[in-house]
């Protein structure tokens, strides 16, 4: 039977997803142990009789899901991936479809599982992140695909290796995440190259498995693309792995993602706070908290989430600076989520002074740096406001009577008092209630 693209299907699928805004990127595997990067097989040309090595050491005594969770519901996420798989391999479940696992490790772990109970537990989303990519299996390429560890060696061929045998392998993988453990809301696979796209992963028949298992998770476009792609849904033309989100990589798309006839598409910002997915001892270049607060909103200003990574190190502890920075981010939006949570964009001009997000008849202004003089709210009238409130606590923020925007007659200021430094130095946040019916633009 031909696909049919099901549009209230896919809504319905969606809605808690651009509902939740924001989620925790969760990259840890056998990568944290030489701790240069979850790339490092790669880059370094690793040969797998020294990368498998370290899943005799993997033994991660410090790592508790239930902290990680606790931590991902305190910074107000509101769901979470997990590198249930990564390049390398090395699966972090006890599949039945290789030994290259965690519970064959001497920590003995069926991580995936511990994360998937904890994640409910704290009422977290459960995300699975899966490769498409198996750099440990026999029958992945090895000499011509450009990402091979072992690429160009003259030792290796690929001579006798199978890619439908490595197929049959990778979809059981596929069927054991969404048979064994449970409901999952998010389905994140990765990533599509040069021929390696589409139907090269017999992606038809991929997600009909997915959909029968998993009817309402949400996946990803990376069966067709991979971080600067859109995929079929945005052409217009979704085929049966078309992607339900897409996904922009290390970069907030410069407006907001729409498909081929100009409707708003589902999207995430996929983003590290240092310079690296996986766990890099040396990589202190962190993005300090209030950069991804503004980050933040600017995602959801222009419609799309953001996903923010976490690199857990080899023991299974945060790095420091990603715990204090994920605590920040939790005051603000214990104070501020409402601007953020259910949220997208104002139909408005952008301020020069920050940002605006909607949610119905509630504009939230996010200022993050004060004007000189009363603050223009621009593309509103007066008669549309029905009151101005900070957020934060409530307190009233008067419309402004002051002579000196008497050159502006046609735009409304609003009165932040005598205080040149605003009270919230990352984004002070004006929620403005708008008469019902008031427009857009």
């Amino acid at each position: 039977m031909p696909f049919r693209f099901s549009r209230e299907a896919y809504e319905c699928r969606v809605a808690w997803y651009t509902q939740a805004r924001f989620g925790m990127f969760l990259h840890w595997g056998l990568y944290a142990i030489p701790a240069r990067g979850e790339w490092v097989r790669s880059v370094e040309r690793i040969p797998s009789e020294v990368y498998d090595r370290y899943m005799r050491e993997f033994n991660p005594k410090d790592c508790d899901m239930r902290r990680w969770m606790a931590a991902a519901k305190g910074a107000g996420a509101r769901y979470a991936v997990l590198t249930a798989k990564h390049h390398d391999g090395f699966c972090l479940f006890d599949s039945a479809y290789t030994d290259f696992k965690s519970t064959n490790s001497p920590a003995g772990r069926d991580f995936v599982r511990e994360f998937v109970e904890a994640a409910r537990e704290f009422d977290i989303r459960v995300g699975l992140y899966f490769s498409l990519i198996d750099w440990h299996h026999p029958d992945f390429p090895h000499c011509g695909d450009r990402n091979r560890p072992m690429r160009g060696d003259a030792g290796f061929s690929d001579e006798g290796r199978d890619f439908g045998r490595y197929l049959d392998f990778m979809h059981a993988q596929v069927r054991e995440l969404c048979s064994n453990y449970g409901k999952l809301d998010i389905l994140w696979f990765d990533f599509s190259y040069d021929g390696l796209r589409g139907e090269a992963w017999r992606g038809t028949e991929l997600m009909k498995m997915v959909r029968a298992l998993q009817p309402d998770v949400v996946v990803n476009n990376r069966l067709e693309v991979s971080g600067e792609g859109l995929g079929s849904l945005a052409a217009c033309a979704p085929t049966p792995y078309h992607g339900d989100f897409v996904t922009p990589e290390q970069i907030a798309p410069l407006d907001g993602l729409c498909d081929a006839q100009g409707t708003p598409l589902v999207w995430e910002s996929c983003i590290t706070m240092n310079n690296h997915w996986g766990y890099c001892a040396g990589d202190h270049f962190y993005k300090p908290a209030p950069m991804l607060i503004r980050k933040l909103v600017e995602c959801v200003s222009k419609g799309g989430n953001l996903l923010l990574n976490v690199g857990p190190d080899a023991q299974g502890r945060f790095p420091k600076e990603s715990f204090e920075a994920l605590n920040r981010i939790g005051e603000w939006l214990g104070e501020n989520g409402e601007s953020v949570y259910g949220c997208g964009p104002s139909g408005l001009p952008k301020p020069e002074y920050g940002r605006f997000t909607r949610n119905g008849d509630r504009l939230y202004v996010h200022i993050f740096e004060n004007t000189l003089g009363p603050l223009p709210l621009f593309g509103l009238d007066r008669e549309d406001i029905v009151a101005v409130r900070r957020l934060a606590d409530g307190s009233e923020v008067p419309i402004s009577t002051s002579w000196v925007h008497s050159g502006y007659p046609d735009i409304v200021f609003a009165d932040l008092g005598p205080d040149p430094v605003l009270p919230d130095l990352t984004d002070t946040v004006l929620e403005v209630r708008l008469r019902s019916g008031a427009p857009t633009n």
